[in-house]
């Protein structure tokens, strides 16, 4: 299943590369597709669905960065 999401916090590649690594290192996470235009824009394919506060958590591994559902 894939969820559209709002990174905030993305400023360039090294930060899509280390955020995508981050959330795809997550046993749940199957794909992670982070875009510079508009940017942070953000679709995530799981295998089990996934809460935005199970995201938030995964992404407080690194400093800085908050995400948000696009519905």
């Amino acid at each position: 299943m894939k969820h559209r999401y709002q990174i905030n916090g993305i400023s360039c590649s090294g930060c899509v590369a280390r955020v995508k690594k981050t959330l795809e290192a997550h046993p749940d996470i199957e794909k992670t597709e982070i875009f510079l235009h508009p940017k942070g824009a953000t679709i995530i394919s799981m295998k089990e669905e996934l809460s935005r506060e199970d995201l938030q958590r995964q992404l407080n591994k690194l400093d800085g960065y908050t995400i948000t559902e696009i519905i």
